[in-house]
């Protein structure tokens, strides 16, 4: 058995929903990609996929190993193309997605600065509060604050994203400053639908403190960060923001920061595609460039 025509095809499989599909897309035939699938299967010693009549399903060793082959197939990907003429200028469409929060702060300026260095390449930026399937949608890029990374993309770090809890000077006259985190759960706190709805997770800043976190809830949510902004320089209640959203009114004094003693769990900020696989010019230059951009702006 060729291991790497083997890993090849099983990738295939996992990737296109069905054997058939994949039959079609490497050109082979249906029995022959089983057979492959099969063989690595005896190989690693253990069923890669649950097979029924209607779908297919990655069994928990599966979901191990398709790791492990999409890397062995990127190594020899790599190792074939070592000597290979350089890339041509970075040209064509580059499509990249975000948070409609980030993108507007940070991502749009990262952009044209870039296209500044690359002219001919356009991009197309598609801003969402929700998490793409990268494949499905066509996207090359996703730019992503997380803890957690989806296990079949590749991901490089950014920077962290630091968040802030703040609220107006008019919303604290009214209402009082709180002190302790478990203050909060007195106080109207205005949540993201997908990020910390009802529980808000807080790290010690120095000696002294505790990890801690407190329940929390309040008369608006919203999926989008900047709908949240809104409400809270309208004084209705306590929020927790992105860094990169509140810098400017921190320092202006619209906002203020509350519960010095305490930061608001990091987030890791990615750089997120589906492969490094023939990673046109395009693709690998603005990942280089945003990864130098945000390196030293821990947000």
């Amino acid at each position: 058995m060729d291991r790497l025509i083997a890993m090849q095809v099983f990738v295939t499989v996992v990737d296109s929903g069905s054997l058939s599909a994949a039959a079609q897309q490497l050109d082979l035939s249906r029995p022959v990609v089983s057979r492959y699938v099969a063989e690595l299967e005896e190989w690693v010693g253990a069923r890669l996929l649950h097979r029924t009549t209607r779908r297919l399903s990655l069994t928990p060793a599966g979901n191990e190993i398709l790791g492990r082959c999409r890397r062995m197939l990127e190594l020899s990907d790599d190792m074939r193309h070592a000597v290979d003429a350089p890339d041509e200028t970075p040209r064509g469409l580059l499509r990249i997605t975000s948070s409609t929060s980030f993108t507007q702060t940070q991502l749009v300026q990262a952009v044209v600065d870039y296209g500044r260095v690359y002219p001919e390449v356009a991009v197309d930026l598609v801003a969402l509060d929700r998490t793409v399937n990268l494949v499905e949608e066509r996207i090359d890029l996703a730019i992503r604050m997380t803890t957690r990374l989806e296990p079949n993309l590749i991901a490089r770090k950014l920077t962290v994203c630091n968040s802030v809890i703040c609220a107006t000077p008019d919303y604290l006259s009214r209402h009082g400053t709180p002190q302790q985190v478990e203050d909060l759960a007195l106080h109207n706190c205005l949540t993201h639908s997908y990020v910390g709805r009802s529980l808000w997770q807080f790290e010690p800043r120095g000696g002294g403190a505790r990890a801690a976190s407190v329940a929390v809830g309040g008369s608006i949510s919203a999926n989008e960060v900047t709908v949240l902004l809104q409400a809270v320089l309208a004084g209705v209640g306590v929020g927790h923001m992105p860094a990169y959203s509140v810098a400017p009114l921190l320092a202006s004094g619209q906002l203020v920061a509350l519960l010095p003693a305490y930061q608001p769990t990091q987030l890791g900020m990615y750089a997120v595609y589906a492969s490094r696989k023939h990673m046109p010019a395009t693709l690998r230059t603005m990942v280089d460039f945003l990864a130098e951009r945000f390196r030293e702006q821990p947000f």
